[in-house]
């Protein structure tokens, strides 16, 4: 016996939860199910019979709460905000920079922006939120094609993120690809309330 968090949601679902592991339950049952409540004992049984018994000893606390119709989530901060105020602000990589398009499209997939520096040289952005390896391995990959383009070539890469995991900051930097960390609060132009006397 142990002190836990029942769910049951309206779409028949069944969780058990612990005081920690975040969103992951210990248990459950998918729906459809049923729950079958009797002194001491919950069933829950999915559509093929297969059975969650929850024994209870105490109740704790018991509510029930509408949640109503779900909204919907928005994510702020998502890799294409970031590349559309990048974009807007392609100046925040180096002064003199020109954007030449978003979403450059090659033969393996688009790259996130394709834009010139002060010195004329062609360079590919590629943008995550979190900066890991296996994107490295992609601008590696745009990079190593657009190259094969004389009308393009050199083209160096960046490679930008609001955070870039050490490991790939290595890999990235050994590819002689460069590393830029982004300030999502910046590019959207919010100020840095610390930074204020009052």
């Amino acid at each position: 016996m142990a002190t836990r968090l029942l769910l049951v949601k309206a779409d028949g679902s069944v969780s058990i939860h612990a005081d920690d592991r975040a969103y992951k339950p210990l248990n459950w049952m998918s729906p459809p199910c049923r729950l079958d409540e009797e002194p001491g004992v919950w069933r829950v049984v999915n559509k093929t019979g297969e059975e969650l018994r929850i024994t209870l000893e105490e109740v704790l606390h018991d509510s029930s709460h509408e949640l109503g119709v779900d909204p919907g989530l928005v994510k702020d901060g998502v890799e294409a905000h970031l590349q559309e105020l990048l974009a807007a602000q392609i100046a925040t990589l180096g002064d003199g920079w020109t954007l030449i398009r978003r979403e450059y499209m090659t033969a393996i997939g688009p790259v996130d922006i394709l834009c010139r520096n002060s010195d004329g040289q062609t360079v590919a952005v590629e943008i995550k939120r979190r900066g890991e390896i296996d994107g490295v391995e992609q601008l590696t990959r745009y990079l190593e094609l657009l190259n094969r383009d004389p009308l393009l070539a050199p083209v160096s890469g960046v490679y930008a993120a609001q955070l870039i995991k050490p490991q790939a900051q290595v890999l990235a930097e050994d590819r002689g690809i460069r590393c830029v960390t982004l300030d999502y609060n910046t590019l959207r132009g919010f100020e840095d309330p610390s930074l204020k006397l009052f």
